[in-house]
């Protein structure tokens, strides 16, 4: 299960989670890089409409839409959750870390909200596709991410 921070205008009035420029790289990251067809993974947003001039969603309105992201999660039951940049990582781990601090390294997702119940679904913060579009040099963190996840699914990774 991929999670994003919110549509973006293309998203907005198809409906479809990224089908931008930054979902068209996210597609290539799925399929070229880690092997699997779009349609093979969940991919959704925190927040469910787009904010007013595509800005970062505000605290209210994360707010407003976690109890829908979290009825996605609790009926995909996601083996992995790939959180795509900072609002989506703060918003699943509950924390104001920043996401280059947090990326590449695995967290556990308590679906519970509480480490007291239930098990937690493993959780890798990385790089949204639109900042890698913004900075393509942060690619090969991103990808590093990504060879994370594919090795706990058991994955083969590829050669490059």
């Amino acid at each position: 299960m991929f999670v994003g921070e919110g549509p973006g205008a293309d998203e907005d009035a198809s409906g479809i989670p990224f089908v931008g420029r930054a979902g068209e790289l996210l597609t290539k990251m799925i399929e070229s890089g880690m092997g699997l067809k779009r349609d093979e993974v969940y991919i959704c947003n925190v927040v469910k409409c787009r904010p007013p001039n595509n800005r970062t969603p505000a605290p209210d309105e994360i707010v407003m839409c976690k109890d829908y992201l979290l009825r996605q999660i609790d009926i995909i039951k996601p083996e992995v959750i790939i959180a795509l940049g900072g609002p989506a990582a703060q918003t699943l781990l509950n924390t104001r870390d920043g996401i280059t601090r947090i990326r590449g390294t695995w967290r556990d997702f308590y679906p519970s909200g509480t480490s007291l119940i239930g098990e937690p679904i493993p959780l890798m913060p990385t790089f949204h596709p639109a900042y890698l579009l913004r900075t393509p040099a942060e690619k090969s963190k991103a990808w590093s991410d990504l060879k994370a996840v594919m090795a706990k699914l058991g994955l083969t990774i590829p050669a490059r």
